[in-house]
């Protein structure tokens, strides 16, 4: 039966993204497909979001259609089959579907100017949920444009790298939770070792995948990227000297391995420009892996060491001396990171603490601002209660905001009303700061994987006091950021006169009309 429901949620979005035809890659995260789109006109986004399954979309680099954790993972298989089976008919299927689309413009356009010149009658009418996701829309268009800086597209290709890594850091992040449960209570103490074994190893390999995914994402050949990083944690790198010092394994973690693949794909593209095509399948995978293993071994791994351990210093100092202001800075700016795409820097962040600590304890602080969108939309539901567009959108957007999905409430909410964003901040700040605060006493959460969020991260977290502490301080964190997102919204999130209008009753007249602009879509789409 659960095959069945994803595979119709597969079947639904096929012809709503413009067919087989029309998708150029398949692929998801934590909580999104992400498709490659050839042609952007062809997608149909009010239709997308109307679908029960679908949370929300987002447009960046790829089209992302938001189907939460879980689902997403069950409905991308079988969306990528329906793609492989209609690559055969994808021509005739493109002519007509374009054909089709053509029309349902121009009758677009003639709805909206027929309603264009129909009296002002919906003046009076509250802003619906659909004209908010419109504002939204068009805020993330802006937003995109500006986002598409050399600096900022160059880390949204460093997230590339460590986004496919997310399920394997979730998965033995659980185990280790498990394991850390039966070593404390001392229960089947002969499984105890098994599972240490199942937790650790992808997290001793790493620095291979980081360095596979790298080259692959740049360009280069994945599996020379995967050697060079490799060497990173090859045991009998203990035995070579560097800077007069002797080479830890894993010496450089996450870092040293990203580094060094870079470097691998560049010196593997010289060769390929240069060396003659009867001698390329010899000499450019042995020069690419000499050369970077070697500056790998005599030069990276000893720098990347120091940036490393520097980084989990600079956390650790921070959340122990200034551990409320931290988090208040961190919870608060989180969103506005995420809009201006500057949060990708953090991932590799995160990675080498999960590295070094067994932890990462920025992410339970940056998930406060998830909390403070949960409460700013609940303060807009009771502020509005004659809006019941809007009202519809936030019950069917906050199961996914609890658990840390939060595109549906902040596009369709908070960012389009406005101030309510600004509140909600306010909300992950008071959160974060609560978190901070703790770590700064002494009792510091954090998580054994990145992705997740919300109530999804408990199963995560990790401290350096009992599990119990640890789930207490990161729920009192939530319950922060729920009052005071809350509070805020209510108190400040708006004005009079934005009260008056949200929430004024709809003018007899604009019913009508808003059905008549329905029709003349429906028909524009075929029926």
């Amino acid at each position: 039966m659960s095959d069945d429901k994803n595979r119709a949620t597969a079947a639904a979005l096929l012809p709503l993204v413009g067919g087989a035809a029309n998708v150029t890659s398949v692929a998801h995260c934590m909580t999104r497909l992400r498709l490659g789109i050839r042609d952007r006109s062809l997608v149909q986004d009010e239709a997308l979001k109307a679908l029960p399954a679908v949370l929300g979309v987002v447009e960046d680099d790829t089209y992302q259609i938001v189907l939460g954790p879980g689902t997403v993972a069950r409905v991308t298989p079988e969306f990528e089959a329906l793609v492989e089976a209609g690559a055969d008919e994808a021509g005739t299927a493109e002519a007509e579907a374009g054909e089709t689309r053509t029309d349902g413009a121009e009758a677009d356009e003639a709805g909206a100017d027929e309603a264009g010149s129909a009296p002002a009658t919906d003046a009076s009418a509250p802003a619906t949920a659909d004209e908010l996701a419109a504002r939204g829309a068009a805020l993330k268009a802006r937003q995109k444009a500006r986002n598409a800086t050399p600096v900022k597209l160059f880390l949204r290709r460093i997230a590339n790298i460590f986004v496919p890594l997310i399920p394997a850091l979730i998965g033995c992040g659980i185990i280790a939770g498990l394991n850390g449960l039966l070593t404390n209570f001392g229960v089947l103490p002969a499984l105890v070792p098994a599972l240490a074994a199942i937790a650790s190893g992808f997290m001793s390999l790493i620095a291979v995948f980081v360095g596979h995914n790298t080259a692959k994402e740049f360009g280069g050949t994945p599996v020379l990227g995967g050697a060079v990083a490799a060497i990173i944690v090859y045991a009998g790198v203990a035995k070579v000297t560097a800077f007069g010092q002797q080479l830890s394994p894993g010496q450089g973690g996450v870092l040293g391995a990203l580094g060094a693949a870079l470097l691998a794909v560049q010196i593997e593209k010289w060769c390929r420009r240069h060396v003659p095509e009867a001698l390329d399948v010899l000499v450019t995978p042995t020069v690419t892996v000499l050369l970077s293993g070697l500056v790998t071994l005599f030069g990276l791994m000893f720098v990347a060491g120091e940036v490393a351990t520097a980084i989990g210093t600079c956390a650790t100092w921070l959340l122990a001396h200034g551990g409320a202001a931290a988090g208040f800075l961190l919870g608060g700016l989180s969103l506005p990171l995420v809009m201006l795409g500057l949060h990708q820097a953090l991932i590799p962040i995160h990675t080498t603490l999960i590295e070094q600590q067994g932890y990462t304890v920025l992410l339970p602080i940056l998930a406060m601002a998830g909390a403070g969108q949960v409460g700013a939309a609940l303060a807009v539901y009771f502020r509005l209660p004659g809006n019941r567009s809007l009202r519809t959108t936030i019950r069917s957007a906050l199961p996914a905001g609890l658990l840390g999905v939060g595109e549906p409430l902040i596009y369709g909410v908070s960012l389009p009303l406005g101030r309510p964003f600004v509140t909600a901040c306010m909300g992950g700040a008071f959160g974060g700061g609560g978190v901070g605060l703790f770590n700064q006493l002494g009792t510091a959460a954090g998580s054994t994987a990145i992705g997740p969020s919300g109530w999804a991260l408990f199963p995560l977290l990790r401290g350096n006091a009992s599990l119990g502490t640890t789930l207490v301080v990161y729920a009192l964190g939530l319950l922060v950021g729920y009052a005071v997102g809350f509070l805020a919204t209510y108190f400040f999130g708006f004005d009079k006169q934005a009260l008056a209008d949200l929430n004024a009753r709809p003018h007899p007249d604009a019913q009508p009309l808003r059905r008549a602009k329905k029709a003349n879509l429906k028909a524009a789409r075929g029926g």
